[in-house]
């Protein structure tokens, strides 16, 4: 192979060289660290697997590390662990990321590894009869934590039977069925070098990194990056109510509503309504219902965005005796944002939690290496940080209030996980913001002054 072609630079050090077979090579250069994050983004996760083959992505993810024609599976480990190091991978519903980080000495070992085990795993048979017991135990080790079984629940009571309503790891069902060909299949249609994004970054030189990847990935016919995935817009109907019983000590809630995809530039708006609703403890949520109220331990909202849908949910955990004051209250709140807005205060704080998190969080190399390698795969590019902060700034008041108007006017999905049945929450309203509201505000009134 060649060492490419296609370069380009996205301010700064970050950098990407376009190889002939279509692979797309970014590297951030961070030349005061000891250190190199090497990762591979695959544009391929659980949306593209028909209902047959649900969770292929993510078994796919823990047979790649089972072993290649060069190396068994102790050989990954042992190689990259020996010099301190250490490998890794997730699976999301758009994309799948391995990745391993290494001291920079060892940069070229983290690249001849990672990248054999991306072109050529085995994928044995014996192989995935370990792994399907493996993730069996890991579906049910996901069943016992009904604050993540909650989110599942949520998403698949939002989307139905569209892909992005099953759940990544698959189901216990599936998983059984599932045999070596069809693995082996979705392997080697899915994973070719134009749906690949390999991202560095750390103590590195860019041509160096595209040379070792060059040599470490085999030769494949010409062909141009797969473009970023967009599609049709999903548009869940809404006001649906799913509720798993459970005997648990705490109720576990999500309300939630469509949101906004990831292309749609409203996206900076909704990100500061986000952090001032639910992203801190000195958000509205948090404040109203654990500070004032003390009706929960958790409470946040988070905002989650695919090519072509979003949502915007918020979660809570009580005691099941507070869930109807605490979902009241969430209710509450929504329905006070899109009237009124946020206020000033709120936005520049709102902003500040986004901005300030933002940067924090690419203090380290895996942190840049995820931003970089994602966002050249979702997007086509990567946004520089100044730019980011920049789109972050522009929001206004006007936006926010716009957008929180048009996702908390209509009707909200709901899921609870807990001792209910679903007829316990019959009466909750999913419908949009009625003429309730004080109404409701008097019935969840916080305790008054002095009370112990």
């Amino acid at each position: 192979m060649t060492s490419g072609s296609g370069d380009e630079r996205y301010g700064g050090t970050v950098r990407r060289t376009v190889l002939p077979n279509g692979l797309r090579v970014v590297t951030e250069a961070l030349p005061t660290v000891r250190s190199v994050s090497f990762g591979i983004w695959v544009g391929i996760g659980s949306r593209d697997e028909t209902p047959r083959l649900a969770g292929a992505s993510h078994f796919l993810e823990h047979l790649l590390f089972k072993g290649t024609r060069r190396r068994s599976a102790w050989d990954i480990s042992a190689e990259i662990e020996a010099v301190g190091g250490d490998t890794n991978a997730f699976t999301a519903k758009e994309y799948t990321c391995y990745y391993a980080r290494v001291l920079d000495t060892d940069l070229p070992l983290a690249v001849d590894v990672v990248c054999d085990m991306l072109s050529s795993s085995i994928v044995s048979g014996a192989d995935l009869e370990v792994e399907r017991q493996v993730i069996l135990e890991e579906i049910a080790m996901h069943d016992d934590e009904p604050s993540d079984v909650v989110h599942d629940l949520f998403t698949t009571a939002l989307y139905g039977d569209h892909p992005l309503g099953r759940p990544v790891i698959g189901t216990t069902e599936s998983i059984t069925a599932m045999n070596r060909d069809q693995v082996a299949g979705f392997y080697r249609r899915r994973y070719t070098p134009p749906q690949l994004v390999v991202s560095v970054a750390g103590n590195l030189d860019h041509d160096e990194v595209v040379r070792l990847v060059s040599a470490a990935f085999p030769d494949g016919p010409s062909s141009s990056p797969a473009p970023p995935r967009r599609g049709p817009a999903v548009r869940p109907a809404g006001g649906t109510l799913a509720v798993r019983p459970k005997d648990t000590e705490q109720a576990h809630l999500v309300l939630g509503v469509p949101a906004l995809d990831r292309h749609d530039d409203r996206r900076f708006a909704l990100g500061v309504l986000d952090q001032a609703l639910g992203g801190g403890m000195s958000s509205r949520l948090f404040q109203e219902i654990r500070e004032r109220r003390g009706l929960a331990y958790s409470v946040g909202s988070y905002d989650t965005q695919y090519a072509d849908a979003g949502l915007f949910g918020i979660y809570a955990g009580c005691t099941p005796a507070r869930a109807q004051d605490v979902l009241e209250l969430m209710r509450i709140e929504l329905d006070k944002v899109a009237a009124d807005g946020l206020t000033d205060e709120e936005i520049r704080r709102g902003k500040g939690m986004w901005r300030g998190g933002t940067v924090l969080g690419l203090e380290d190399t895996y942190s840049r290496m995820s931003r970089n390698g994602k966002a050249q795969l979702v997007y086509g590019d990567v946004l520089p940080i100044d730019d980011v902060l920049a789109r972050i700034d522009a929001v206004t008041a006007a936006e926010v209030h716009e957008i929180a108007a048009e996702l908390f006017s209509g009707p909200a999905t709901l899921s609870v996980v807990g001792p209910f049945g679903e007829g316990d929450f019959a009466g909750f309203d999913l419908r949009g913001p009625g003429g309730s509201v004080a109404e409701a505000a008097r019935r969840v009134q916080p305790p008054s002054e002095g009370r112990s």
